[in-house]
């Protein structure tokens, strides 16, 4: 690809991108972020918005999900956001579903628009694990992504198997059930604060903390942190 199309596409990129953060925070209240009081109302808004049409505001998050993960957007504030908003069970199923397909959709785009920059900037990084992701590409990447992507950014995970040159079908479907443990675990905590903000009347870090709620998920977080630190010791240490 020319130097003058990568310009081109990058420019829009940062267009878009530039834009959709825009109308995504201009909708919050700077000035009261550090009133609790304007959490209580979010969370009250919210409850209503949802009660009023649930799979109109599943398809609307399946959207903005989508479009937030091939906008390279993070993936711990987005699954925080659909377990506050749907609570842990459906707030993992939906976003599951919606980040896997967001994630194979940048991949495609990396594969067939970046495919050379992507190789030139990870390539030599990570050339020693194309040999083993060549002999079973979904065995591995569903280790990667059950590994937590070994540390690397999410959207940078989402990237790194152009170089292997996985299959559409067993990226998705490593994704979907390598994301399972990270993604209910944080949608865990996104309903455990989601419960906090509707019985608390002032904020407490501690109290917070100290609710089941959140630190149920944070202890099980830890395990698998650990758990996670063995599949790289095992798939991906030399």
């Amino acid at each position: 690809m020319s130097k003058n199309i990568k310009v081109i596409l990058g420019s829009i990129y940062l267009i878009i991108l530039m834009t959709f953060l825009y109308f995504l925070f201009s909708e919050f209240e700077i000035g009261r972020i550090n009133d609790f009081q304007y959490y209580k109302e979010l969370r009250i808004n919210i409850e209503q918005l949802i009660g009023k049409n649930l799979y109109l505001n599943l398809i609307i998050f399946f959207i903005f999900s989508m479009i937030w993960v091939i906008l390279l957007g993070f993936g711990s504030p987005i699954l925080i956001l659909s377990g506050i908003i749907f609570g842990k069970w459906i707030g993992t199923l939906i976003s599951l579903i919606s980040i896997s397909f967001g994630s194979l959709c940048l991949y495609i785009i990396g594969k067939y628009f970046f495919s050379d920059l992507i190789h030139q900037i990870l390539k030599n990084k990570f050339n020693k694990f194309i040999t083993r992701f060549q002999k079973n590409e979904f065995y591995y990447f569903l280790a990667f992504r059950s590994a937590g992507g070994l540390g690397i950014p999410f959207g940078l995970q989402n990237l790194l198997p152009v170089i292997f040159n996985i299959k559409n079908f067993n990226y998705f479907f490593a994704s979907l059930f390598g994301f399972i443990p990270h993604f209910f675990i944080w949608n865990s905590v996104g309903a455990g604060i989601n419960k906090y903000i509707e019985v608390s009347d002032t904020f407490s870090l501690i109290s917070l903390i100290m609710s089941k709620e959140i630190y149920l998920p944070l202890f099980t977080f830890i395990i698998l942190f650990l758990f996670s630190l063995l599949i790289k010791k095992k798939f991906f240490n030399d």
